[in-house]
């Protein structure tokens, strides 16, 4: 039969024709043509019905293809198991999963690549799963071929047919880089909290407005229940003085995002002043935006009172509480530059007790050292708080007098007013009492006068050398014209 496509095309429109009934022949056929005409008609149906079977079997073909592509490649694992745990059937990609060539899988148990930690677990989770009708879910350790650890979520849901045990369909998805990033949160998560929890610092966490979100464990020094604190406002223990500086430090720190470096005075609710030092960092979110503020704070008090008392030891007498010949330079150094640009007068004096050396000698340096204390009190209730009074040395005391008067008379006139009632009130009698050795008392009353030179200074005439110079001269001079005497420098021509 020739079955060339011309011949195929004229047998095809003859066969659609009858069978349209679009030919009728003007005379009627011979039996043996009208036969082989039909037979030929009848061929030519049967082909296009198989060339419609091959088309169909192709897109049959090309979907089974495309689902075994799906199913074997897919990014997840397919396994089925029987209702003893075997493996029945599993895609490629779980058979990569276990580490194990797909045709060797067939037929284990899947407990047997479970790792062996986890192998009670999966039983108990296996059998839950045959009862159950929906999916449930649990995550496992599996042993890879290669030694190595795999961590996966199983989804398993149990499907069953009428006369025939239960299996179990699972998708086995791999979470390992996941659980690696959940542990490495985890233990950095902990870590953190094992710094915040032991550390002697104050860890606060607070929300944009100041607000506590967290306080760690040092927090409980100052107010017991830490858990108490959640909500609180943080400036509201930070002293008056301080509050609104820290609070535009911390708005500047959420604006910028730079932090800064504060002190301040926190105050308990015993009425305890602490010095606290804090550093405050912006933390942000995912997508940058500001989520919350950092503070980490130091208790900084002792440092401080050692600080204080370094800078007393340094600038401050340790018996009078006076200052000493050190700071009194740098007053003495500020008050000229004052006077400079005021000109105005200032005005220093050098006093000295004229009946000191025989109560050291008669009662010992103890009760010396209550008449000094006694007479700094005395000379310091004379003068302004702006002035300044010093302990020099030994039994000398300086005064220093600052914005006295542009007239150089009217400030002399000031100058005396002062000195002669600190030389009044240093005459006074002083009733100092003795403590022995027995802790008995008894009190002893002494009189004591002193000799007090002046000098008026401005703008820088004269270096500071010169003026304690002049000042402790002009003491000498009241001294040697009979003590208890006031007498001011006056310049040679």
């Amino acid at each position: 039969m020739n079955n060339n496509p011309t011949n195929q095309d004229s047998l095809r429109a003859a066969a659609e024709a009858k069978i349209a009934h679009a030919h009728m022949p003007k005379q009627m056929p011979r039996p043996a043509d009208k036969l082989l005409h039909e037979l030929r008609v009848h061929q030519i149906e049967l082909e296009m019905q198989n060339e419609t079977l091959r088309q169909s079997q192709v897109e049959l073909e090309k979907s089974r293809d495309r689902y075994v592509d799906f199913y074997d490649f897919a990014p997840v694992g397919y396994i089925t198991l029987n209702h003893n745990g075997i493996i029945d059937v599993i895609n490629l990609t779980g058979a990569a999963l276990l580490g194990v060539e797909r045709n060797k899988l067939p037929y284990h148990r899947f407990a047997s690549y479970v790792a062996v930690e986890d192998r009670d677990r999966w039983y108990h989770f296996f059998l839950e799963a045959l009862k159950r009708v929906d999916t449930v879910t649990c995550e496992l350790s599996l042993r890879h071929e290669a030694g190595e650890h795999l961590f996966v979520r199983l989804d398993c849901l149990r499907k069953s047919h009428e006369d025939q045990e239960p299996m179990v369909s699972i998708v086995m998805t791999d979470i390992s880089e996941n659980k690696r990033t959940q542990d490495a949160l985890f233990e950095q998560e902990e870590f953190f909290r094992m710094i915040t929890e032991n550390v002697e610092d104050f860890i606060a966490v607070l929300d944009l407005e100041g607000i506590r979100l967290y306080n760690n464990p040092s927090y409980g020094r100052f107010f017991g229940d830490t858990e108490a604190l959640k909500g609180t406002d943080s400036f509201a223990e930070i002293h008056p003085d301080d509050r609104e500086r820290i609070r535009q430090l911390f708005k500047d720190t959420v604006e910028s995002g730079v932090g800064h470096r504060a002190e301040f005075k926190f105050v308990l609710a015993n009425g305890d002043v602490r010095h606290m030092e804090s550093c405050g960092a912006l933390m942000r979110n995912s997508q940058g935006e500001a989520r919350s503020v950092v503070v980490v704070s130091h208790d900084i008090t002792a440092r401080k009172q050692t600080e204080d008392e370094t800078y007393k030891l340094a600038f401050f007498d340790p018996l009078t509480g006076l200052p000493n010949r050190r700071l009194l330079n740098d007053r003495l150094s500020q008050t000229m530059a004052a006077s400079k640009r005021s000109g105005r007068y200032g005005a220093l004096m050098f006093l000295d007790l004229d009946n000191f050396k025989p109560l050291n000698d008669k009662h010992g340096h103890g009760v010396g050292d209550l008449l000094l204390i006694e007479v700094a009190h005395r000379i310091s209730s004379c003068v302004r708080e702006m002035d300044t009074v010093a302990r020099f040395g030994g039994d000398e005391f300086l005064v220093m007098l600052g914005e006295l008067e542009a007239d150089k008379t009217e400030s002399t006139a000031q100058a005396g007013i002062v000195a002669e009632k600190i030389r009044i009130i240093l005459a006074e009698p002083y009733l100092l009492t003795i403590q022995h050795k027995d802790k008995s008392k008894y009190t002893i009353e002494h009189h004591c006068t002193s000799s007090i030179g002046v000098v008026l200074f401005i703008n820088h005439e004269a270096s500071m050398d010169d003026i304690l110079r002049w000042a402790d001269l002009t003491m000498y001079q009241a001294k040697e014209d009979g003590r208890n005497l006031i007498r001011f420098f006056e310049p040679s021509d």
